[in-house]
């Protein structure tokens, strides 16, 4: 099977633009249909995002958005539901209400959903992927924290570190008053709702991805509940005990720490067919991005395709 290098040798042969593009057209196609039949004729959706290669785009046009469920319908329509489906997804993550409705959708149709992550499924997409009934995962495949980002200060800011800054500052405060003076200004800046909405995005994407767990990954456990709260508690970084484990919303969590907190996770490397397909149809999607305008897609191994394109 072709490597990364056999890839790019074979497309920068292709000097016509558009023959490029009928070229990594029928390449997508031939090898997401190869995972198909090797994972015995399952449906497969590929969704991937250019954040690797094209990070000066609006997030927007990366991330999990609202828009997306109109291509995960298109590309699912005519899929047989009783097949189940094996979803590669590639992504930073992105809006948590999006992320609710993509898994909803899958649950309606899917009875059995597996996920497998090439490279990065973060934040968002790990909340995706921990609504599936099994991963599979290379040594290089990585899940992250899941609590929610907000927009503060004009920045990106971590819903559990607003929660977090706040917590610090009353203890403190309560220990030795004449501190408020000192916290005054940051504790200013969290606003009249920033706290609470903070806490009530952490609240949301824990409860939601508590109810997945319980409902698809550890439906088979009797204390499926407890399990489920326990393992949501912690990609939510809602324990105390965890402050000195998760200390980045970006913090790369591997299989081995998967397996730790009891998720189902299968080696990729365990059939060496399966792992050249799947990272083959990784390294197709890396070169669309590259070699493309588009910055997203989400592909089924029938054909179908849904493309966000930006000319930059």
């Amino acid at each position: 099977m072709p490597s990364w290098n056999d890839l790019v040798t074979d497309i920068n042969k292709i000097t016509d633009v558009a023959q490029r593009g009928v070229w990594l057209d029928k390449q997508q196609k031939t090898w997401i249909s190869a995972l198909s039949s090797k994972r015995e004729g399952r449906n497969v959706i590929f969704y991937a995002s250019a954040f690797l290669q094209k990070p000066q785009v609006s997030p927007i046009f990366l991330q999990i958005a609202m828009e997306d469920i109109n291509g995960f319908m298109s590309v699912m329509n005519g899929m047989d539901w009783n097949k189940g489906l094996t979803l590669i997804l590639h992504t930073p993550g992105g809006v948590t209400n999006a992320t609710e409705t993509i898994v909803e959708y899958l649950y309606q149709k899917f009875s059995d959903i597996e996920v497998v992550i090439p490279t990065f499924a973060m934040s968002a997409g790990t909340m995706i992927s921990l609504a599936s009934n099994r991963l599979i995962m290379g040594r290089q495949s990585q899940l992250g924290p899941i609590d929610p980002q907000l927009a503060a200060n004009g920045r990106s800011v971590s819903a559990r570190a607003i929660v977090d800054q706040f917590n610090t500052a009353k203890k403190e405060i309560m220990a030795a008053p004449a501190s408020a003076a000192a916290w005054a200004p940051a504790l200013q800046s969290l606003g009249p709702a920033l706290l609470q909405e903070a806490q009530f995005a952490l609240d949301y994407g824990e409860v939601m991805v508590s109810r997945w767990l319980e409902k698809r990954h550890f439906a088979k456990y009797p204390d499926a509940k407890a399990k489920a709260a326990a393992v949501a508690k912690y990609f939510n970084r809602s324990d105390v005990n965890l402050k000195d484990v998760h200390k980045s919303h970006g913090r790369r969590i591997d299989r081995d720490e998967a397996r730790s907190q009891g998720l189902d996770v299968i080696d990729l490397e365990s059939d060496q067919q399966l792992q050249d397909i799947v990272l083959t149809n990784y390294h197709l999607a890396t070169l669309v991005f590259e070699k493309t305008t588009c910055t997203k897609f989400i592909m089924g191994n029938h054909g179908k395709v849904w493309m966000k394109n930006i000319k930059l």
